[in-house]
């Protein structure tokens, strides 16, 4: 089964507090949540990974 991460803004100016990002089989085995952006204000640096 593809993987599925949760992840969290961390930006104080953002409304968003999590939302999951759910992958297919072709995701490269590089990718991270480095190479993501928050889809509502739009930040990089400001994601984290839920570990659960």
């Amino acid at each position: 089964m593809p993987a599925t991460k949760e992840i969290k803004c961390t930006s104080d100016d953002c409304e968003l507090d999590m939302f999951e990002n759910h992958y297919t089989y072709d995701i490269a085995d590089d990718h991270t949540v480095a190479d993501l952006s928050c889809p509502l204000c739009g930040g990089t640096d400001c994601l984290d990974e839920i570990e659960l």
